[in-house]
Formats: C-alpha cells, structure tokens, sequence
C-alpha cells in the first residue's frame, strides 16, 4: 500500500510495456523487413536510370546498344565534369534535371552551348525555365504508346513509341514538337540558337526534351519503337556523357540550402492547403450540430449497488482513497445536514453544520453502555460522535492513509448517522422557512 500522496493515476512501467509492447513488436518486423529488402535489392544494379543497372528501371540494355554501334559511353556525377565533357561530337544525357541545384543549373547551361545535343529526360517547370528558352512545362500525362505526329526524322523512323509524363509548350517555330498528348508534346527538339555572328556554336547541336524515362528503362526497351527511338537520339554522336546528379557533387544543394518543401513535387502545396481549408469547413458543419445534452432512458435497468460497486473498484483500482472518503463524507453531509435544519448550500461548511450537528444531538439522550462512572467506553464500542471535534474530524478530516483507515471511517460515519437519524435519540430543528410559515 501506498500512502496519501500515491494516489495518482500515472501507469505503472509494467503497464506503459504491456501498453507499447505491441507497437514495438510491428516497428522490430517492419525494420527487419526493410534491410532484409534492402539487402536482396542490392548488389550491382545501381540506380534509376543508371546504365549499369540491369534493374527494371536501369538503363544498362540502352547501353549496351549504343556500345555495339561504336558509341563511346561515359558517366560523369558532377556539373562540372558535364560540362567538361560535352563539345560537338558528344550527347549529353541528364537522367534527373529536377535534382540540380542553382549552381548546377548555371553549370548544364554552359554545356548546352558546347554544340553538342543536351537531352532532357522529363524536366518538370523549374529546370525547364532554367536551361530552356521558350519553354514552359505543362501538366503531364499518361504515358502509352504514341504516334509521332511529327516532322521529326528521328520520330518518324522509330514509330509509335510509349511517351507521355510531362508535356511541354514552345514558341519556338524552329521546334519539332512530337508525340503530342492533348495538343502539346511530350518529345521537343529545339535546335540551338544562332549566335552573334549568325553562326550556330556547333553542327547540328540542339536540345531534346523528353517527357517521361519509360523509353530508356530495360523492361520497356524492347516495346513498340522505344529502342529505335532512343538508339538514334543518343547515338547520333559518337560520344554519350550520361550525367546522373550525385550528392557528391560540390555544386550539390548542402544541408539546409534546400527544404523540406523544396523537395515536395509541384502541386503538393496547393493540396495541402485545399485540404486544410476543407477540414476547416467540415469542423465548422459538424460544430453546428453540438447542442444541449438530450437526457435518454438506458436500454437496461442498472441497479445502484452494481454502479456503486464499479465506482468502489476504479477507486481501489488507482488508489484514490481520497476521492472514496470524500465521496462518502459527502453524501453523509449531505443526509445529515437536512435533517439537522441545515441548507443544502450549507452542507459543506463546518463552521455552520458541525455546531448544528452538536446541538442536535445535546437536545437528545443517547445510550451508552454502562460500564462504570468513569471507566469510558467498553472495548470494541465506538466513541459518542456527539462532540463537535469528533463531528469536524469525521465529516470534514483529513483523507485515510491506508484502506484500513478507510474501511474504519465508512463504519464510523455509519454509525454516526445511525445514531444522529435514530427516532429515539434525535430531536430534529425546523429549518428556517419552516420557521418562517
């Protein structure tokens, strides 16, 4: 037993572990779950659209195609290898364009005005208004297969091919705008600009924008004219820089340059905000419906001492002997103080019922066992309640330390009850509006 003080209800470290075994019991599997998945998808497939993956989503078989047809294949991770690397005779891949940083960005740009062609896989709206002029990226759509619908030789030979993702919107009328997807591309080539001079920077060096990878990744390869397409966008070079954006890069965005939000795709914080506001309007709806409390009649009849029991358990159950003893001193207050002449708003004030108390039972005679003039109470009899220290210790003391305590002041307010109601003992005091009638 506990005393006084320890009648909190804060859980037991037995019962916060029995509470959150289970929780710990699903992240212990989900963790196990997680590096076992790890460890049968690692190995030597790299990454997204890594040509040394043979992943679904690799790139090795495109590749491996180029290379049968003489075309030399590098991979660079930084900006400025990127831009070191491209010239005339090259094709510069960039497999993730919505990765790069500022600096990054300022790189590639130097790159795209090396001659060479620069091809885009998927910029969304950001890299698109970087490092494309006249170019604006729309909505994208469901990639499948595509007729060409174009001028373009490159998209003419290959055919149908599975394009779709991001689509693009161009003022350029030097553009080859193909694969179209509700009126705007998903393939845009844009020859490069003439320079000062009226010269180009290089033979034939242009940039291509292409709306979605699934041309490149090893699984579809082989469908429709996805190969043919790819084989002559990146091998009409004879050297292909694939640039995948690393990390590692110095010109990467470092800790705290980029946000959470900053990596958030576009439109995610429209939504987020649409969905805030439609909560708000739910809560809004739903509180017009809160009213007064409508009282309902119980499907089934409870018995008090069945309610009386369960409230005596949840009391044992937390140790609030204190709550116990004042609910009891309360309802005896409460039955006493009626009887005694005294207010209901009165009941709980020892300065006016504990005197009324007293009087009421001075005006009546109550038995006491006769053992002697002054031998005091016999043993195992209960001292006369009818002082007023025994009345304010009893009704208005202190809580019981140990059930013991508790059990000894229940008997003890019944048996001042029982003595202070007997008919024979107890001389009842008008109230004051009966006085007044």
């Amino acid at each position: 037993m506990s005393d006084a003080s320890g009648t909190s209800l804060s859980p037991t470290a037995r019962q916060l572990w029995a509470r959150a075994r289970g929780l710990l019991l699903a992240a212990v599997i989900l963790a196990v779950a997680g590096v076992i998945i790890a460890a049968l998808r690692s190995g030597n497939e790299y990454g997204l659209l890594d040509p040394r993956s043979t992943a679904d989503h690799g790139s090795k078989a495109t590749a491996q195609l180029l290379r049968e047809r003489g075309v030399d294949t590098k991979i660079v991770t930084t900006a400025a290898g990127a831009r070191k690397a491209a010239g005339p005779g090259t094709t510069l891949l960039v497999s993730d364009p919505d990765a790069l940083s500022r600096s990054q960005k300022a790189d590639l740009r130097g790159a795209l005005e090396r001659g060479g062609r620069t091809v885009l896989i998927a910029p969304g709206p950001a890299p698109t208004k970087t490092l494309v002029r006249g170019v604006r990226a729309a909505a994208p759509a469901t990639t499948q297969p595509t007729p060409p619908d174009c001028g373009f030789p490159t998209a003419e030979r290959a055919g149908d091919a599975e394009l779709g993702g991001v689509r693009y919107a161009v003022s350029n009328d030097q553009a080859d705008a193909c694969y179209l997807h509700q009126g705007l591309p998903s393939l845009l080539r844009i020859p490069d600009e003439p320079t000062e001079k009226g010269d180009r920077p290089g033979p034939g060096g242009d940039t291509v924008l292409l709306g979605s990878p699934a041309p490149l990744y090893n699984q579809r390869l082989d469908r429709h004219g996805n190969a043919s397409l790819m084989i002559q966008l990146l091998g009409s070079r004879p050297h292909l820089v694939w640039y995948l954006p690393s990390s590692a890069d110095a010109s990467a965005p470092k800790g705290g340059e980029r946000s959470f939000l900053d990596l958030l795709p576009e439109g995610w914080t429209w939504a987020t905000v649409q969905l805030s506001i439609a909560a708000v309007l739910a809560a809004l709806w739903r509180m017009r419906r809160l009213g007064p409390l409508v009282p309902e009649q119980l499907p089934v009849a409870v018995r008090a001492s069945e309610t009386t029991e369960g409230r005596a358990r949840l009391y044992r159950r937390a140790n609030a002997r204190d709550r116990a003893a004042d609910a009891l001193r309360s309802a005896t207050r409460a039955r006493l103080a009626s009887l005694a002449g005294v207010s209901a708003a009165e009941a709980d004030s020892p300065q006016t019922l504990v005197p009324a108390l007293a009087r009421s039972a001075e005006s009546g005679t109550h038995p006491r066992p006769h053992t002697g003039a002054d031998a005091g109470p016999a043993p195992g009899t209960r001292p006369d309640p009818g002082g007023s220290a025994n009345l304010h210790s009893l009704l208005f003391g202190p809580a019981p330390a140990t059930d013991a305590e508790l059990i000894q002041l229940a008997d003890e307010l019944d048996h001042l009850e029982r003595r202070l109601t007997d008919g024979a003992s107890f001389t009842r005091r008008p109230t004051d509006k009966e006085r007044t009638q």
